[in-house]
């Protein structure tokens, strides 16, 4: 009899969380298919798993037609997904005013718009199975809008609200739809903060626990357990202390800072 293998498909895989969630669905055994602007990272990571199946698709999430097409390619190779995870994200420190329009745009089109076209081509085959789970990476930078991340903040609370959505919108459906909110994990993207980075994770033991936490079928995860504290308790400031704590808080630097 042959072994039902998870099907697993994920964004941003080239390096970060996602080059983690790659390696520990790698390790469970799963069918992975990869997407990530850089060929070259995703070609490495297959290169050094020459025994499991890896399907990799060089593409920018900003690129609809890309994505629906590294959709239709790995549901043709290897059926209909069990897992999607919009993980592909960037952060970028802004400033309105000062000529960062086009960030704002860039960091809106990744995380959030990025979101929803990695979805959009999995939908239809996964409502017509009545299965299937829909993962998407938020932040607890999207529980109240942090001075210099404005288009960050603004993009994960996009994506929090949307993913709620769905998820009340794809119940029906029988598909599940997974929010997880990162606090601070160990990443490129969080290499250069110049800020303290509280309860900082490890991209691996982040990666081990989220998968648990998709296995058994949660709503809403915050990893690590801390930060779903400080975002509670972030989220329950009144608004005049919250600008009085945070008005002089260390920034994200902006381009070329």
């Amino acid at each position: 009899m042959n072994e039902v293998r998870l099907k697993v498909f994920i964004t941003g895989a080239s390096s970060g969380i996602g080059l983690a969630l790659a390696e520990e669905y790698v390790k469970r055994g799963a069918v992975v298919g990869l997407v990530a602007r850089r060929a070259e990272s995703l070609g490495a990571f297959a290169a050094r798993h020459p025994q499991s199946s890896i399907s990799i698709y060089p593409a920018d999430v900003r690129d609809a037609d890309a994505l629906a097409d590294a959709a239709r390619r790995f549901i043709a190779e290897h059926g209909a997904a069990d897992i999607v995870i919009a993980n592909a994200g960037m952060s970028r420190g802004v400033l309105t005013g000062h000529g960062d329009l086009d960030t704002f745009r860039a960091v809106m089109d990744t995380n959030y718009f990025g979101m929803v076209a990695t979805f959009e081509p999995f939908v239809a085959s996964m409502t017509a199975a009545r299965r299937g789970t829909l993962v998407g990476i938020a932040s607890v930078a999207g529980v109240r809008g942090l001075p210099g991340s404005g288009a960050y903040s603004a993009s994960k609370a996009a994506a929090a609200k949307y993913l709620e959505s769905l998820r009340v919108e794809m119940r029906p459906q029988g598909v599940s739809v997974v929010t997880i909110a990162p606090g601070y994990v160990r990443s490129e993207m969080t290499a250069h903060n110049p800020y303290p980075m509280p309860f900082l994770m490890d991209a691996d033991r982040f990666a081990a626990k989220t998968a648990d936490a998709i296995a058994r079928g949660v709503r809403y995860a915050t990893f690590p357990w801390q930060m779903r504290i400080a975002g509670m308790l972030l989220h329950a400031l009144p608004r005049w202390l919250y600008d009085a704590l945070f008005e002089r808080a260390p920034r994200k630097p902006r381009a070329g800072e």
